[in-house]
């Protein structure tokens, strides 16, 4: 009697192999886990790190922190503007690493005058001078940021004090920015820095913009900057509604 086995092996190779590849989809699926728990649990000590030196809300932070993670694969400078008193950029930098250069670029004296195109909510706030969330017009001095980026571990990074019409337009970052942060609130903020460094930023760059749900002024910024300049790159949010755009994306 003849015995024909080879078909029944091909099937139990076969099989081992779809097991094989199933077991190795599971350990990377649970490496991928474990690895963003972890990551989860340093979000929530870095806001516990930096809360007193920041304004922006811990679940904000905690996607601008994601985003960052998201775009660490990309090299290059990282640029915020509008810093308070550094406790978002100080995060930013522990999550991106001390190899790369940052620049904070605030006028450490709080915020211009809004106007009209910034929107009611925006003339009311600045207006309120007792409201809670007032911080004496988000004035905070050079020292706080300083001291952030030192707790950060940053080796390199520039403060740099003014207003943006007068820092940014000449501005040369040592590399292309990967990472824009924006946190100007006005329109006229809003736009310059977009103007001057948006075509700054690497292809495939992560630009941040704050406050974009939050005035009508920075919005309108936004759109009026990537009509005028023909860009088609989308406004995308993440869960927590944080507006960003990634460069040509």
């Amino acid at each position: 009697m003849e015995v024909r086995a080879g078909g029944g092996l091909a099937k139990a190779s076969t099989r081992a192999r779809r097991l094989l590849g199933d077991l190795r989809d599971l350990r990377s699926k649970t490496r991928q886990g474990i690895e963003r728990r972890v990551f989860e649990r340093h979000i929530a000590r870095l806001f516990e790190k930096y809360r007193t030196l920041t304004m922006v809300p811990k679940s904000v932070f905690a996607d601008n922190l994601r985003l960052c993670r998201q775009y660490a694969g990309i090299g290059g400078s990282v640029v915020e503007c509008g810093v308070w008193r550094g406790g978002m950029v100080a995060a930013m930098a522990e999550v991106l690493g001390p190899g790369r250069h940052y620049y904070l670029f605030d006028s450490f004296e709080g915020l211009p005058a809004a106007k009209p195109i910034d929107g009611e909510s925006a003339l009311a706030w600045q207006a309120n001078k007792t409201g809670p969330f007032y911080y004496d017009n988000c004035r905070a001095e050079l020292r706080f940021a300083e001291e952030a980026m030192r707790y950060s571990g940053a080796r390199s990074y520039t403060t740099l004090k003014g207003w943006f019409q007068d820092t940014l337009r000449d501005f040369r970052p040592r590399e292309p920015i990967a990472i824009l942060r924006l946190d100007g609130d006005w329109y006229d903020s809003t736009m310059e820095c977009l103007t001057y460094l948006y075509p700054l930023v690497k292809n495939k760059g992560l630009i941040i913009v704050d406050d974009y749900y939050t005035w009508d002024g920075c919005a309108r910024a936004v759109h009026d900057f990537l009509s005028r300049a023909a860009i088609k790159d989308r406004i995308h949010q993440t869960t927590n509604r944080v507006a960003y755009i990634t460069k040509n994306g």
